[in-house]
């Protein structure tokens, strides 16, 4: 009679570990299946290696052989999978590595974003932010307000940080920008601080005189453009209908006087976008972009109100992203040189020990460490996504209030430690044990704004299945095409293969 051995959750004895055939130790690392031939192994700095399936068993029983496969073995022991010395030679580089992946730590809050002004003239069906009608000046920032956040943002540690003027269309109050921009290029050489300027603004009230302003102090443009004509004053309305029109003309008139690498643009993907990957990718090329950021819409402000344009399952995204991304491969492949932005910045943290400015995969969190938004009313958030909460009358992330908040009260209050005990994936149950967890990032916002509470719930978060599912699609497409790992290397160093 054929006897199986008990399977047990339960850690063996010292022994087993130590009478073993291959003579090397582990060191801390985790695994996951990326298809049906391969899976990948990847240690606390982000190292990777990719093996057949049933590799990491023979590496845990310890009976994966050096004669087996010497190249895989060296490839192990050099990514710091396993070491033939109980401590590693390179131990402190693993170290030095692992302070360098968390080094945006050191610096602290970098991005300050100003929302000017509410006021909008485009009626957005996605609309993030709760925007009010044109008319309405009251809902724009005072200029005492607009002095407090410079001083507090002048307080940060960092010593090069990012001002970035918000609406609403921040190009309504633009007498505040340009008052803004007047003080912190005065206090930026009393403080010793680098500044960079973004607006974020959809061009239609745009003047020569503005852009005047704009290339004299040297400030980056940030707009919308959601594809096609014909998607994009969908997703865009506006009186007259002609959003594209003037989106592309303010986008061809600020590339002509500041240069195209002053002007940037985004997309959000609405329920029309999902049919439309190619047509989108072939809009940015046809405007003269070398990148495009495929992101999913957002569940907060009026985008939450309008399902039949805006709801969709993260699936149906997914599927989308991995269109418009082997589009986008292909399309290098052919001699045309673009990068998918998000896919670059997770790729920045496979092949480089080097953080990332995405405040979205920083763990811990970007918020608070990486940003914090000063509301048109005085009021602080955590994020801009914090700020949209409390337009729906949700102040959960609310920090406290400029001009009666003192920096220590806001960047370490009670709020503040309340959600660092929730801000980083090595401690939540999850992310802890997950195989991308130095790829990705802790997102408490969107977990109370679709779950309920900060900690968030793995298994049916939103944020977990994307970025789960595209970091393991970006393993899949390497194991695939060795030429879609030279492409991928060519977007985070900048150079066109």
């Amino acid at each position: 009679m054929l006897t199986t051995k008990k399977l047990t959750r339960k850690f063996n004895d010292k022994s087993y570990y130590s009478e073993t055939i291959s003579q090397y130790f582990l060191l801390p690392f985790r695994f996951l299946k990326i298809n049906e031939s391969h899976e990948v192994l990847v240690n606390d700095i982000g190292d990777f290696v990719l093996v057949p399936i049933g590799t990491t068993k023979k590496i845990v029983n310890k009976v994966f052989l050096k004669s087996e496969n010497i190249d895989l073995y060296y490839d192990l022991i050099s990514n710091f999978i396993i070491s033939e010395s109980e401590k590693p030679e390179l131990l402190p580089v693993i170290e030095a590595r692992y302070r360098t992946k968390k080094s945006f730590l050191d610096n602290f809050t970098s991005l300050h974003i100003f929302v000017v002004t509410l006021r909008c003239e485009h009626t957005c069906h996605y609309c993030q932010v709760s925007r009010v009608t044109e008319n309405k000046d009251q809902f724009d920032m005072s200029f005492s307000n607009i002095d407090e956040g410079i001083s507090l943002m002048m307080q940060s540690p960092n010593q090069h940080v990012t001002m970035e003027f918000q609406g609403g269309e921040a190009l309504l109050a633009f007498d505040k920008i340009e008052y803004a921009v007047n003080v912190v290029m005065e206090k930026a050489k009393e403080y010793n601080k680098k500044v960079t300027f973004v607006i974020c603004t959809n061009l239609a009230p745009i003047t020569d005189k503005m852009i005047d302003f704009i290339k004299k102090n040297d400030i980056l443009i940030s707009t919308s453009l959601d594809g096609p004509e014909f998607i994009h004053n969908k997703n865009r309305r506006r009186p007259g209908n002609n959003s594209y029109e003037i989106t592309i003309d303010g986008i061809n008139k600020c590339k002509a006087k500041l240069g195209n690498d002053k002007v940037s643009a985004l997309m959000t993907t609405t329920a029309l976008s999902l049919q439309y990957p190619e047509e989108i990718i072939d809009e940015y090329i046809k405007q003269g972009f070398e990148n495009v950021f495929l992101r999913p819409i957002s569940p907060y402000g009026f985008a939450k109100y309008n399902p039949k344009k805006n709801h969709y399952f993260i699936e149906e995204f997914l599927d989308f992203y991995k269109k418009g991304l082997n589009y986008i491969l292909e399309l290098n492949k052919n001699g045309q040189y673009i990068v998918e932005d998000y896919a670059s910045i997770i790729l920045k943290k496979i092949f480089t020990p080097f953080p990332v400015g995405y405040v979205d995969l920083q763990s811990p969190a970007g918020l608070i460490n990486s940003v914090i938004v000063f509301n048109y009313d005085g009021y602080i958030y955590a994020t801009d996504e914090a700020r949209m909460l409390a337009e729906n009358k949700d102040y959960s992330f609310q920090l406290g209030k400029l001009g009666i908040n003192s920096y220590n009260e806001i960047f370490y209050g009670d709020l503040s430690l309340q959600i660092s005990d929730v801000f980083s994936n090595e401690s939540l149950a999850g992310c802890s044990e997950c195989a991308f967890q130095t790829y990705c990032g802790a997102d408490p916002v969107l977990n109370h704004a679709t779950q309920g509470d900060m900690y968030g719930f793995r298994p049916s978060s939103i944020f977990c299945k994307k970025n789960m599912e595209i970091i393991r699609y970006l393993f899949d497409l390497m194991v695939k095409d060795k030429n879609n790992e030279r492409i991928f290397k060519s977007w985070i160093t900048g150079y066109n293969l």
